[in-house]
């Protein structure tokens, strides 16, 4: 594992997106990152990561890019690459991370699965720290009172100790891209960090954005199944 930050940031909030269900997570990191403006200024490495980058715009996409927003002091890891099976290797990263920035708190964006169609999807939370509670509570988040949250937050809530990790959860009904799901954690975010964020342009640029982060997800994911294919066949 190795952390690569091109400056030294002093105690930044830790915000991170996986692809989970909806992609909300990473829907939203995307569209904080390009809304906010953000520099990015390092990575995340880990050698279970296949050896691949995304282009978009002719631009390189790290699997595991860390962007800064100065001027909310906030530090976004976005992934565009699957937990799956590596999930307590990011999460030893992402701690280390936060030891090594000296973050006050991590974010966590997720999706969580609804068993009907909402037009108006609800967001939850669950935060480990009282004061975060009551500052939710206030801007009208209800707290997730039931659910099994699994992937790298649900590790994080196990592993973090007295690191305050607080968790915000949109409503989706589906795998595919869902960014109204991922609109909803934003505002809810915006609430709460009071940064003034406009989500409704996320809502206009959700086919273009959704596109990209399905074509990126997908190419990955081939790209680990023919690295997988390889393998068997040198074994045979």
């Amino acid at each position: 594992m190795e952390i690569e930050l091109k400056r030294k940031l002093e105690k930044p909030r830790l915000l991170e997106g996986f692809p989970g269900f909806g992609l909300v997570g990473t829907i939203a990191t995307e569209f904080l990152i390009e809304h906010l403006k953000c520099e990015e200024i390092g990575r995340i490495m880990l050698d279970e990561i296949p050896a691949m980058v995304a282009i978009h715009d002719n631009k390189v996409v790290q699997p595991l890019g860390l962007h800064y927003s100065k001027e909310y002091h906030l530090l976004i890891l976005h992934a565009v690459t699957t937990s799956q099976g590596i999930e307590w290797k990011l999460i030893e990263a992402l701690l280390a991370l936060q030891k090594e920035i000296h973050a006050p708190e991590i974010i966590s964006l997720e999706g969580v699965g609804s068993a009907e169609q909402n037009p108006d999807p609800q967001t939850y939370f669950y935060a480990t720290h009282r004061e975060h509670q009551e500052k939710l509570r206030k801007i009208g988040l209800q707290p997730l009172k039931e659910g099994i949250i699994i992937g790298v937050t649900g590790g994080l809530l196990i592993k973090a100790g007295s690191i305050p990790i607080t968790c915000f959860f949109a409503e989706t009904m589906s795998n595919l891209p869902d960014s109204t799901a991922a609109a909803h954690v934003i505002s809810a975010l915006d609430k709460y960090l009071n940064m003034k964020v406009d989500p409704q342009p996320l809502l206009e640029q959700a086919k273009q954005m959704e596109a990209k982060l399905k074509n990126i997800l997908t190419q990955t994911q081939k790209t680990q199944e023919m690295s997988e294919a390889k393998k068997l066949s040198y074994m045979g």
